[in-house]
């Protein structure tokens, strides 16, 4: 009896456990802030990566999203499924190769298919490693696996 008890318990605080994981899958810093604080709604008004401001924020799936002014704001809050980062703002390549969460630089990023895409860009094993290289050489394979391992990433 306790043996079952206990394996229903388990079963119970595991799933919660990856309950919580996916429904918080937003890359952030250790205060909260989505995308290092750069506007998501700039990348597609601008082409460009802009850092926001702490006063136009937005709260959305457990992360603050910083903005440059009120419209930027005011588009988010209207349709953040448009604006805010696919696989969370994590990077995409990583979440397709290997199913992992790895942090991304939001001056990498892509628009495809109007949807945002960010990237790891920073030293690996002490050597320079751009992720949206390997991804532009084959993208259009890149976002099905990105799209197959995404609810399961680590």
């Amino acid at each position: 009896m306790q043996k079952q008890i206990f394996f229903t318990f388990m079963t119970l605080l595991l799933a919660g456990v990856s309950l919580l994981a996916q429904n918080h899958k937003t890359y952030k810093t250790d205060s909260g802030v989505a995308i290092k604080g750069y506007d998501p709604v700039a990348y597609f008004t601008q082409n460009q990566a802009v850092q926001g401001s702490k006063q136009f924020t937005v709260d959305h799936n457990g992360a603050t999203y910083y903005f440059t002014n009120a419209k930027h704001q005011s588009n988010f809050k209207a349709d953040p499924g448009k604006y805010a980062p696919v696989c969370g703002g994590y990077c995409a390549f990583a979440v397709a190769k290997m199913g992992a969460l790895v942090p991304s630089d939001p001056k990498t990023f892509k628009i495809r298919d109007g949807k945002l895409y960010l990237f790891y860009n920073d030293l690996y094993e002490g050597e320079p490693f751009n992720t949206i290289i390997p991804w532009n050489a084959e993208e259009a394979s890149m976002v099905s696996m990105m799209k197959k391992n995404w609810e399961s990433a680590k």
